[in-house]
């Protein structure tokens, strides 16, 4: 499958290939952290029977920035789990065609509330400084990994309503040479 960007105006392309682009170098660093943080956890426990001072705060910070950068990653590769059997039965035909501009439409629909949603909730954090609610020995405040909700869900709905764009545009014509969930 080729990747979403290629598609894109060279204006709109830039931007976001870097933007996918630092999504990738996170979340494969993100993962290196957690690995290397519960490695040193368990050394640190069981071989020298000591702890490391809390390292859950900051870890599920970086953890929830890690996990919805990875959903975004997903929703540009069209690569999360679904169990869409109608698309099997239906193949590649015109009723086909109007049942993928359907689940666009839903899943866009469902992503801005989401969107909106987290935005009330980033909102709500921002709003309430210098009171944020904080995690308790290292003060981490709660706006950080709810930013990460509200960054990845933005993403995800963004890769979904250019990918529908995409299929209005093949059109019901076009839509067996491009049609992204059978491309390998």
């Amino acid at each position: 499958m080729t990747e979403i960007v290629d598609r894109l105006p060279p204006a709109a392309a830039r931007p976001l290939r870097a933007v996918v682009n630092f999504m990738r170098l996170f979340v494969a660093a993100g993962g290196l952290l957690m690995a290397l943080t519960f490695c040193a956890v368990v050394i640190i426990r069981y071989g020298f029977s000591g702890n490391l001072f809390a390292y859950e705060e900051w870890l599920l910070a970086i953890s929830f920035w890690t996990f919805f950068f990875g959903a975004a990653l997903a929703a540009e590769k069209k690569s999360h789990v679904n169990a869409d059997i109608l698309g099997v039965v239906l193949g590649r035909s015109r009723l086909a065609w109007w049942r993928g501009l359907l689940v666009y439409i839903i899943e866009l629909m469902i992503g801005l509330y989401i969107v909106y949603w987290c935005y009330l909730a980033v909102e709500s954090e921002i709003i309430a400084y210098p009171l944020w609610e904080t995690t308790t020995a290292l003060k981490i405040p709660a706006v950080f990994p709810r930013a990460a909700i509200l960054v990845g869900f933005f993403f995800m709905t963004l890769f979904n309503a250019i990918y529908m764009v995409f299929h209005l545009i093949d059109g019901p014509r076009g839509f067996e040479a491009a049609h992204p969930e059978t491309e390998q």
